[in-house]
């Protein structure tokens, strides 16, 4: 494959450097030899830079990473923000199931308008966008799901929000001449958070045995080093295009994941067993009591019924094949996350 001269002398913008993903692309890029300018809502809020800066200087080249402010909603000043790059990697996004609908919508939709428009008026010469597997969904249910499928529920705000901002992406590409690539993540486990996404927030409570039987909710998985390098990859290659389902680890329920937990950390109190689907309403109906208490809904009946509509069989061979990425283990993407978690174990 022809490539282009990773790192050196190379210089990518990156929104949303504070996220889980974000973050990880910093330290991943930073690694190869790139420079990193990277965007974030508030330069003055310690939770949004430290952990970004702390790349820079765990591997020795703070001159190689620039921090600026902007948020994703605002329309003006991307253009001189990133004018000069090399690439724009946009990852900002607001990834909740309980926010406003109307802010996880809005930062998807007008922040995809708002980066693209300003990667034509840049000439920026590539674009690597972060979408989901929320983009490409779960059905039908019993067949490998590839880049052709996209998603056709629209069981919260989130999903919807991928599935649109993603067709807009690629609506505004054709239409400003953009070289556009999308990476299409599962269930990014692994560290590297500051504040735990949706992917990883029950880990506490299965660790601490809340729940003493698990659902066996479709979930596919991938580690967080592995999304990351999936970015640059897509960067690097340039015969790569189009869309790259990162989701090596298919067929995994969050019972696989508690399972693991248990396995990996006898000590846990985490569920060996799953729970039947016959059962579910008792773990809407702990959700819920738990909801009346002030702890965040997972397990609503809407979302329980989505979930079960389909499956997590996707594949991720052309990212594989086309982006030569060699997976992170099943087992390496669970330790990870509960390390992250510190003195729950």
């Amino acid at each position: 494959m022809v490539e282009v001269v990773s790192g050196v002398s190379k210089t990518i913008f990156v929104t949303g450097v504070n996220g889980h993903i974000g973050n990880q692309i910093v330290r991943d890029l930073l690694e190869n030899g790139y420079k990193v300018v990277g965007s974030v809502r508030n330069l003055n809020d310690p939770l949004k830079v430290d952990h970004v800066r702390q790349h820079a200087i765990d591997l020795d080249c703070e001159q190689n990473l620039q921090l600026v402010e902007g948020d994703v909603l605002d329309a003006d000043g991307w253009s001189d923000k990133i004018r000069g790059c090399d690439a724009l990697f946009h990852t900002a996004t607001v990834y909740s199931n309980s926010k406003d609908p109307t802010i996880i919508l809005d930062t998807a939709n007008k922040g995809t308008t708002h980066l693209l428009t300003a990667a034509k008026d840049a000439n920026i010469p590539r674009v690597i966008y972060t979408s989901s597997v929320a983009a490409v969904g779960s059905l039908p249910k019993g067949r490998e799901k590839t880049e052709e499928d996209w998603q056709i529920l629209r069981s919260s705000p989130y999903t919807v929000a991928k599935t649109e901002s993603e067709k807009l992406a690629w609506e505004l590409a054709e239409r400003h001449g953009l070289d556009l690539r999308v990476i299409n993540p599962g269930a990014v486990l692994g560290g590297g958070f500051v504040k735990p996404t949706p992917s990883v927030d029950y880990f506490p409570d299965a660790i601490s045995g809340k729940f003493p039987v698990a659902p066996k909710i479709p979930i596919p998985i991938v580690h967080v080093r592995d999304v990351a390098r999936a970015h640059r990859r897509a960067f690097e290659v340039d015969e790569a295009e189009g869309r790259f389902i990162v989701a090596p680890h298919k067929n995994k329920t969050i019972a696989d994941v508690c399972r693991t937990i248990r396995e990996l950390y006898p000590k846990s109190k985490s569920p060996r067993y799953a729970i039947p689907r016959s059962l579910m309403f008792i773990v809407v109906f702990q959700d819920w009591m738990m909801g009346v208490f002030g702890a965040e809904r997972r397990m609503t009946r809407k979302a329980v019924k989505g979930y079960f509509k389909g499956d997590s069989n996707l594949s991720s061979e052309k990212a594989t094949r086309v982006l030569g990425i060699e997976w992170e283990s099943f087992d390496a993407c669970v330790k990870d996350t509960v390390e992250a978690f510190g003195d729950e174990v």
